[in-house]
C-alpha cells in the first residue's frame, strides 16, 4: 500500500469514529431530557407545539400533552424534544431596567424611524387591552381590520 491510500483510510476512520461519537452524545443528550418527563411538566414537541404532559405511556412511546385547558394531544414519546424552563415574566425585566409597568422606552419629541404611520392612532393603550374581555379584543381587531381597507 502506498502512503496516499494509508492516509485516506485513516481520514476515513477518523470521520466515522467522529460520527458515531456525535450520535451516542445525542443519544445520551436525549435520554436525559427524558428522564426528566413527568406529568405536569411543560415541554416543546419537534415541530413547535407547547404544551404540559398529562400522561406518559412507556409501553407504547406516547406522550399525552395538555395544549390548552381542556384541549389534549397523544404525540410519540421522541416527538418532545424540549423540556421548557419557566421564564421570568416580561414585566419584571422592565422594572429591571428601570422602567415602570407604563414607561416605553424612547427619546422625547422623536419620530419613528420609517417614518411610516400604520393608521392605528385609535387603538386602545397597551394596559387598557389587558383588561380587555375576549369579546371586546374581538370586536376591537375586526374593527382594526374594516378600517384597514
Amino acid at each position: 500500500m502506498d502512503l496516499m491510500t494509508i492516509l485516506l483510510l485513516a481520514v476515513f476512520a477518523f470521520f466515522i469514529f467522529t460520527m458515531f461519537r456525535r450520535n451516542k452524545k445525542a443519544q445520551q443528550q436525549q435520554r436525559e431530557m427524558q428522564s426528566q418527563f413527568a406529568p405536569g411538566v411543560e415541554v416543546m414537541t419537534s415541530f413547535g407545539l407547547y404544551g404540559r404532559i398529562v400522561s406518559i405511556d412507556d409501553a407504547e412511546n406516547k406522550v399525552v400533552l395538555e395544549l390548552s385547558p381542556g384541549t389534549e394531544a397523544t404525540v410519540h414519546r421522541q416527538a418532545v424534544t424540549k423540556v421548557v424552563e419557566p421564564t421570568a415574566p416580561a414585566e419584571d425585566s422592565a422594572t429591571e431596567a428601570g422602567l415602570g409597568t407604563g414607561d416605553i422606552p424612547s427619546e422625547a419629541g422623536s419620530a419613528p424611524s420609517s417614518g411610516i404611520s400604520l393608521g392605528k392612532d385609535a387603538s386602545p393603550a397597551p394596559q387598557e387591552q389587558l383588561n380587555e374581555t375576549p369579546e371586546e379584543t374581538l370586536r376591537r381587531l375586526n374593527d382594526e381590520g374594516k378600517n384597514a381597507h
